[in-house]
């Protein structure tokens, strides 16, 4: 038997800029194999073979199927905490037994982690998708780790509202 969700989100790791960038190599390879199979007009010299080009399209396009079907899983549990990464298989499960304590802030993810994803900084490690809004946990081994959420406030309540509950 699993044990009840108590806050569950979910957030696509999708902004225009990104899906764009990340589209510029797939239709790149896409008109380099249209060029050579379709028109006949070979873009290497000497010439990729046409399968060879044909499969690292499809490959690119696959990847970026991939990437933009990522998504940022966030489920508290009554003890635990557990964020990931779907689509790209990472995954963190943290016992609220370990939490020090839990904030909900705001920060700018391009400055203090470099961007979206799995981030590992001298601020900690952070699982972030978008916006500019998470909760902050300190551990009891004083590690940071934040967790990117639109609805920050309320999963920082909700744990310290666990972990409140755990002691009595």
């Amino acid at each position: 038997m699993s044990e009840p969700i108590l806050f569950a989100e979910k957030q696509t790791v999708r902004q225009r800029y990104t899906g764009v960038l990340l589209a510029l190599p797939p239709a790149a390879m896409l008109f380099i194999t249209c060029r050579q199979v379709i028109w006949h007009k070979p873009w290497f010299t000497p010439p990729t073979s046409n399968g060879g080009l044909i499969f690292l399209t499809l490959l690119l396009v696959a990847v970026y199927i991939r990437l933009m079907t990522v998504k940022l899983v966030t489920e508290l549990h009554p003890r635990e905490i557990a964020v990931e990464l779907r689509g790209l298989w990472r995954h963190k499960r943290i016992p609220l037994t370990d939490i020090r304590s839990a904030e909900a802030v705001s920060y700018d993810p391009a400055r203090e982690f470099g961007g979206y994803g799995v981030r590992t900084t001298r601020a900690g490690v952070a699982y972030i998708a978008r916006g500019n809004r998470a909760v902050r946990l300190v551990l009891e081994n004083g590690q940071r780790f934040w967790i990117g959420s639109q609805n920050a406030a309320e999963l920082a309540g909700k744990i310290l509202d666990l972990r409140r509950q755990a002691r009595a």
